[in-house]
């Protein structure tokens, strides 16, 4: 690889700079966009109270809830704490093993989460007007604790 392929991260043992090969993608990528969010898979909601509740953690600053073809997600946008503010990473060689395995085959340098999905919910009212189309009784979700 070549120095533009090669970026600088600082050692944990703070002994000075190492040299760590990337691929292009990575190189290319100046946000760290997948150090940027959490993507947590969840139980794929089926019933009015499994959406309510959906609504209630969208309703949160940084949430979004996404469906693509692995599944149900909350997407959780919050920047790790251990990213440089050139996009390095300040523990690369004690990451966690999720660090370690994932692959940039298809990540959101060649398409975000929002355009990648099949469904993306920002916002509760987005949701709601998803539930509603749904279940034609949607409100009556509210009948269980009257």
């Amino acid at each position: 690889m070549n120095a533009k392929n090669t970026i600088h991260i600082q050692d944990v043992s703070d002994a000075g700079q190492i040299d760590i090969d990337i691929d292009k993608k990575c190189t290319n990528c100046k946000k760290s966009i997948c150090c940027n969010s959490i993507n947590q898979k969840i139980p794929t909601p089926k019933s009015k109270e499994d959406f309510d509740h959906l609504i209630w953690q969208v309703s949160h600053e940084n949430i979004n809830i996404f469906k693509d073809a692995d599944g149900w997600f909350l997407h959780i946008s919050s920047r790790c704490m251990h990213l440089g503010d050139r996009g390095e990473c300040g523990i690369y060689e004690t990451r966690p093993w999720v660090c370690r395995e994932y692959g940039n085959d298809f990540c959101e340098f060649d398409e975000s989460i929002a355009d990648a999905s099949e469904l993306f919910f920002a916002t509760p009212k987005k949701l709601d007007k998803y539930c509603r189309k749904r279940f034609k009784k949607w409100e009556k979700r509210f009948e269980l604790y009257d």
